[in-house]
């Protein structure tokens, strides 16, 4: 599939939860920079306080890895998070797709993840939910 470090990014990752983030410092170096559609954070120890924060409330988070392109000391990885947090859609499982960016030498000190904020999160909020979805239905037609 990968190089070494890819392989045990997608097993990391595909396993993650709230119990073993200690094992982001495998394949993440200290001076990560982790940008996503809410936060910028720089450093290992911001990068695993924010997941710490992110599992809080997670009853379930899965990561379906897809698809990998690598080349020279950056990949881009397709994948699938399936998750249920108590505060979004009920508790109910939300299926969110997105990509990640990653720029990596010995280990990964960029990422980057692109996923569409409204299936992540705003159509599953009530009333949002609602104008989010008006709105993509207007575009559609």
């Amino acid at each position: 599939m990968g190089s070494p470090l890819l392989e045990k990014f997608c097993h990391i990752y595909q396993n993650l939860d709230r119990d073993n983030l200690d094992q982001l410092k495998e394949v993440y170096s200290e001076q990560i920079e982790f940008v996503d559609a809410v936060e910028k954070i720089k450093g290992l120890s911001a990068l695993t306080a924010y997941f710490q924060h992110l599992y809080e409330n997670m009853h379930y988070c899965r990561f379906i890895i897809s698809d990998m392109i690598e080349q020279e000391g950056q990949a881009c990885l397709v994948w699938r998070m399936e998750y249920a947090h108590q505060k979004i859609n009920a508790g109910e499982m939300v299926t969110v797709e997105g990509c990640s960016f990653l720029v990596f030498s010995e280990k990964i000190d960029f990422h980057r993840d692109y996923v569409d904020m409204g299936q992540m999160l705003y159509e599953h909020i009530p009333l949002v939910g609602r104008v989010i979805k008006g709105i993509k239905n207007r575009v559609r037609t």
